[in-house]
């Protein structure tokens, strides 16, 4: 049974003032600053979340949480929403879906839209540019709203459901090393992700516990999107001797890795004879390419499940709860797209990295 959700006479009765003064509160006017401290403090312990909008005589309207993604077109975000979607429908909750398109305006923009529409709470994929001042994530926490974020960000108190993306790259890599490539380089994310970053450090993780050395030209800027990957691959490779190449491949995502695989076609070099590729998510197109693609699978219905499962236990609870960290599982899945360098490259000596390194999934 839902727990009974506080009212605003329990947060006046709580903070010993009038429920117009925690009105007033609320809604930014003028309050001694004792008083409002007093009314701020009983809204978070008794996890008040004011309601803007009642429908007819006074009642509440239908339960609703806000999904907020950073890519319309990528079937990463496609399984997050089921997942999230499936978790909301068994509690009675409507789940409004909305996209930043990795913009930091337009994120600020839709969680203004979720409020208006008085969400009980939030998931957000939240965009970490140079111009992401996150104000709009201290607003959400000041009026005690709820939310979940499915990448960290560092200095901002909140609950997360993620993968571990460090020691998952780290494992991508470590996958090809172990084949015998000696040149790798990564494909790497838009600056908007923080995840772009953690894929990066763990490409440098893999690299030390080798006995190659990671430079600046072990990583390439490519993006999010399938054209990146194209876009790039057809960049770094057109004007390439086989000798200058890297013979593996590691990418921020699987859009990217099969971005790639096409201009890798295009130019005639072949996957995984010549260049193995490794995707990021397991979106579910990898297994059906013409060389399945090799990739790290995060569970991504699992996970937009999960961050609805624990976004509702902070809407219901009767009194605030502590922030929660859930990391999930994220296996490397191994397909047709890797597969020992061509004859002529070095093979990688067996390092104390590699034989630490976990088992990999099958698929």
């Amino acid at each position: 049974m839902t727990a009974k959700r506080p009212t605003i006479t329990d947060v006046a009765n709580h903070a010993g003032v009038s429920k117009a003064t925690v009105s007033a509160v609320i809604n930014e006017r003028a309050v001694k600053d004792a008083t409002r401290d007093r009314v701020l403090a009983a809204i978070e312990l008794l996890n008040y979340h004011p309601t803007q909008v009642a429908g007819r005589g006074g009642t509440r309207r239908d339960r609703c949480m806000a999904l907020v993604i950073k890519e319309y077109d990528n079937p990463y975000y496609a399984a997050v929403i089921a997942g999230a979607r499936a978790a909301a429908d068994a509690r009675g909750y409507t789940l409004l879906v909305l996209s930043s398109e990795g913009g930091y305006e337009a994120e600020r923009r839709a969680v203004a839209v979720a409020r208006s529409r008085d969400v009980d709470g939030l998931i957000v994929t939240p965009v970490l540019d140079e111009h992401a001042d996150l104000s709009h994530f201290f607003e959400l926490r000041r009026r005690n709203v709820p939310f979940v974020l499915l990448e960290n960000v560092r200095g901002l108190p909140a609950s997360l459901v993620d993968v571990d993306n460090v020691e998952a790259s780290r494992r991508a890599v470590e996958h090809v090393m172990a084949l015998g490539h000696t040149r790798v380089v990564h494909f790497a994310g838009p600056t908007y992700s923080a995840h772009s970053q953690e894929r990066v450090d763990g490409v440098r993780r893999a690299y030390s516990r080798s006995h190659l050395m990671f430079t600046d030209e072990s990583v390439v800027p490519a993006g999010a999107h399938l054209e990146d990957g194209y876009r790039a691959g057809l960049a770094y490779f057109r004007d390439r001797s086989p000798a200058e190449r890297p013979t593996a491949v590691t990418c921020y995502n699987d859009l990217v890795a099969i971005g790639l695989l096409g201009a890798l076609r295009e130019l005639g070099i072949r996957v995984p004879d010549d260049v193995s590729v490794v995707g990021f998510d397991d979106v579910a197109m990898c297994r059906y390419l013409p060389e399945p693609l090799t990739t790290i699978s995060v569970p991504k219905y699992e996970m937009g499940e999960t961050a609805a499962h624990l976004l509702i236990s902070h809407i219901e609870a009767k009194r605030a709860v502590p922030q929660q960290k859930v990391c999930l599982e994220a296996p490397l899945v191994v397909r047709g797209s890797t597969a020992p360098p061509p004859v002529g490259d070095a093979a990688v000596p067996e390092s104390p990295g590699r034989r630490a390194a976990k088992r990999p999934v099958r698929a």
